[in-house]
């Protein structure tokens, strides 16, 4: 019998935190669909922050200036649909997956101003439950209280050459294929951005279930989550 017919009403929150590449994407939309339930991409969400103030000249500003973040904030409007995310009613889906906002995600995603608006959106996506979620914070942040907890890991250099594929399959013409070296030296300056920084650093949740993805397929991983929230749900009354 499929996951979702076996849970019933029964729904709870998964929460896939982990640093760039490391597959959280991917797995959680899978995850979601076994499940029948929603998939929030948190990092598209900063994604779309990012793309806003690349298009809108303000990054230089906000570099000089932080607290002029609050700015691009007002009257935002970041949506889902499917798979495709739309930001002020515009889809950004292939935009904000260019090299050019990875480069810079980590630095907005850092401010405090935008965690707090994001936090919100998420807390919000998440209030019915049955959602899937993946970021950098959402098991330590977000929902801390989420029934299940994973942390995905891999390899930084596996992780360059995901992040490279990824890239070529959406590369438009004329765009630029960064080579797979500097995307893992990209990653690994990531990582300790994402790691140091003041607000929300990326960190494992002491409850969390930590999968290394460096050798596994995504449907092993898929499988993985969807066993472990079989389990959860079997030992819930229904919600």
């Amino acid at each position: 019998m499929p996951l979702k017919q076996q849970i019933g009403n029964k729904r709870i929150i998964i929460a896939l935190d982990g640093p760039a590449a490391s597959g959280k994407s991917t797995t959680a939309r899978k995850v979601a669909q076994r499940l029948g339930y929603i998939y929030i991409d948190t990092g598209a969400m900063y994604r779309s922050v990012t793309l806003k103030a690349l298009e809108q000249g303000s990054l230089e500003v906000v570099r000089r200036s932080p607290e002029c973040v609050s700015a691009l904030l007002e009257n935002i409007s970041i949506c889902f649909q499917g798979e495709k995310i739309f930001l002020d009613g515009r889809d950004v889906s292939l935009e904000i997956r260019d090299n050019r906002v990875s480069r810079e995600v980590s630095f907005i995603s850092s401010l405090k101003p935008v965690r707090d608006r994001l936090l919100e959106m998420q807390q919000e996506f998440g209030r019915e439950r049955g959602v899937v979620m993946d970021g950098r914070d959402i098991g330590t942040v977000v929902f801390p209280d989420a029934e299940l907890k994973i942390f995905l890991v891999a390899d930084a250099r596996e992780r360059a050459k995901r992040r490279y594929l990824e890239l070529k399959a959406k590369m438009t013409e004329g765009s630029e294929l960064p080579d797979i070296e500097s995307l893992e030296e990209e990653i690994k300056s990531r990582d300790r951005a994402d790691a140091e920084r003041e607000h929300a650093p990326l960190k494992k949740h002491p409850e969390a279930v930590e999968i290394d993805t460096s050798g596994l397929t995504i449907e092993a991983q898929v499988d993985m989550v969807c066993d472990l929230a079989r389990e959860i749900i079997a030992g819930q009354p229904g919600r």
